[in-house]
C-alpha cells in the first residue's frame, strides 16, 4: 500500500462519527488504564479467596501466573494482528473477552472458575495492551514527540495502583467484596467499548493477518543493541511487581501485622502509584539517561524494604517500597521510551509484544517460584530470597548500562589512509 493510500484510508476514518485525534489520544490512554486496573483488582481479594476456598500460597501464585500465561499467549499469537486488521477491531475483541472474564469473576464459586477467569483476562489484556501501545504511538501529536512513550509507561502503573486501591477499599468497606468490584468494572468496560467505537482507525488493513498469528518473540536485529541493556531492568521491575501483586497482601498481614483487608491494596498502590507519579515527573527526561539511576533506586528500595520487613519496622518497609516505586517508574519510562523511539511504524505491534513478553515473564515466573518457596521455606525466608534475587538482577542492569556508556565514550579507532 502506498503512502498516499495509507493517509487517505486513515483520513477517511476521521469523519463526523470519530473523535479528533487530539481527543482520541487521551481516550486510548483511559482505556489502557481501565484494562490494567481490572488486572490488579483480584490482588487484595486473594486472601479472601484463600480463606473461603482453603488453598495454599503456591496455588495463589499459580492463579496469578495463569493470568500471565494467557497474556503471554495473546502477545505471542495476536501481538502483531492489529498491524494487519486495524487497531479498533482487535481492541473491540479484547474488550468483549474481558467482559466475559468479569462475568466469570462475578459468578466464581471455586478456584477453578477463578483460574479460568484469570486466563481469559490475561488473553484480553495482552491483546489490548499491545494494540493500545501501538495506537498511542500512532495518535501521538506531532508537536509532542515522546508523549506516547510516557503514557505507555504511566498508564499501566496508574491502572495497577487504582485497581488495587479501589478493590482494597471495596473489600474493606463495601458490600459483597468479591462481587461489587467486578460489577463496577463491567460498567467501565462498556464505556471503554463506546470510546473504542469513537477512536479513529490508525492502521488500515493490509495483507498478512494469518501469517502474523505465527508466534514470534524475536526482536528485529537492528534493535537489539539498544534493547539488551534494558532487559535486566525490565525483568527486575516486573518481578518486584509480581511479588507485590501476588504475595504482597500476604506479606503485609503475615510479616508486617497489617490485618486490614485494605492493606493489600495499599501495598500495591505504594509501589505502582509511586511509579506512575515518577513517570509523570520525569516524562521530559531522555529515556537513555534514566536506566542507570532507575536501576540503582530499584535495588536500594528493595533492600530498604527488606530491612524493614526483617526488623518488623513498618515505616522502613513503606519507605523502601516508595524508593523502589520511584526506581520502577523510572525504569518503565526508560524501557518503554526506548521501545517507542526505536521501533519503526510497521514494527510497533510486534515490538511492543516482545517488550511485554519480557516484562510478563519477569512478572510471572519469579512469582510462581516465590509461591512454591513460601510453601516449602516459609513466608519470611521466601521473601528475603526473592528480594535478594531482584537486587542481583538490578545490579546486572546497572553494570550493563555503565558498560554501554563507557563504550559510547571510547574514541573511534584510527583508520589508515
Amino acid at each position: 500500500m502506498s503512502t498516499d493510500s495509507v493517509v487517505s484510508a486513515v483520513s477517511s476514518d476521521e469523519g463526523t462519527h470519530r473523535l479528533p485525534r487530539g481527543a482520541a489520544f487521551p481516550g486510548a490512554a483511559a482505556v489502557f488504564v481501565v484494562f490494567l486496573a481490572a488486572s490488579s483488582v483480584p490482588s487484595p481479594l486473594y486472601p479472601v479467596y484463600q480463606q473461603q476456598w482453603h488453598f495454599s500460597a503456591w496455588v495463589l501464585t499459580l492463579v496469578f501466573a495463569l493470568y500471565v500465561v494467557g497474556l503471554l499467549g495473546s502477545l505471542l499469537f495476536v501481538g502483531a494482528l492489529s498491524d494487519h486488521l486495524g487497531r479498533r477491531p482487535v481492541l473491540a475483541a479484547a474488550i468483549a473477552l474481558e467482559m466475559v472474564a468479569l462475568v466469570l469473576f462475578l459468578t466464581a464459586g471455586n478456584v477453578v472458575v477463578l483460574a479460568a477467569a484469570r486466563v481469559l483476562q490475561g488473553i484480553a489484556t495482552g491483546a489490548a495492551t499491545t494494540t493500545l501501545s501501538a495506537t498511542l504511538v500512532d495518535l501521538e501529536p506531532p508537536h509532542a514527540r515522546g508523549r506516547a512513550g510516557v503514557v505507555t509507561s504511566v498508564a499501566p502503573l496508574t491502572g495497577l495502583a487504582l485497581g488495587a486501591l479501589g478493590s482494597g477499599v471495596l473489600v474493606e468497606f463495601g458490600p459483597a467484596p468479591t462481587r461489587l468490584v467486578y460489577a463496577l468494572l463491567l460498567g467501565a468496560m462498556v464505556l471503554a467499548a463506546a470510546l473504542t467505537a469513537l477512536i479513529p482507525e490508525t492502521s488500515p488493513r493490509r495483507p498478512g493477518a494469518v501469517a502474523s498469528l505465527r508466534p514470534r518473540a524475536a526482536l528485529p536485529a537492528h534493535l537489539r543493541a539498544d534493547i539488551i541493556p534494558v532487559v535486566p531492568a525490565m525483568i527486575a521491575g516486573w518481578a518486584l511487581a509480581g511479588l507485590f501483586l501476588s504475595l504482597g497482601p500476604s506479606v503485609a498481614t503475615g510479616l508486617l501485622g497489617l490485618h486490614s483487608r485494605l492493606a493489600g491494596g495499599i501495598v500495591v498502590t505504594l509501589l505502582a502509584g509511586t511509579g506512575a507519579l515518577t513517570v509523570a515527573v520525569l516524562r521530559s527526561r531522555p529515556a537513555s539517561s534514566l536506566l542507570a539511576p532507575s536501576s540503582a533506586l530499584l535495588g536500594l528500595g528493595v533492600l530498604t524494604a527488606l530491612a524493614g520487613i526483617t526488623a518488623d519496622l513498618l515505616w522502613l518497609a513503606a519507605a523502601g517500597t516508595v524508593v523502589a516505586g520511584i526506581g520502577f517508574g523510572a525504569s518503565a519510562l526508560a524501557t518503554f521510551g526506548t521501545f517507542a523511539r526505536i521501533a519503526r511504524p510497521h514494527e510497533r505491534s510486534a515490538v511492543f509484544a516482545s517488550a511485554n513478553i519480557i516484562n510478563y515473564l519477569g512478572n510471572s515466573v519469579p512469582a510462581v517460584l516465590g509461591g512454591i518457596a513460601v510453601t516449602t521455606l516459609g513466608l519470611r525466608t521466601a521473601t528475603e530470597i526473592y528480594a535478594l534475587a531482584i537486587t542481583a538482577i538490578v545490579a546486572t542492569a546497572f553494570l550493563l548500562r555503565l558498560n554501554q556508556l563507557r563504550a559510547a565514550r571510547r574514541p573511534a579507532p584510527a583508520t589508515g589512509e
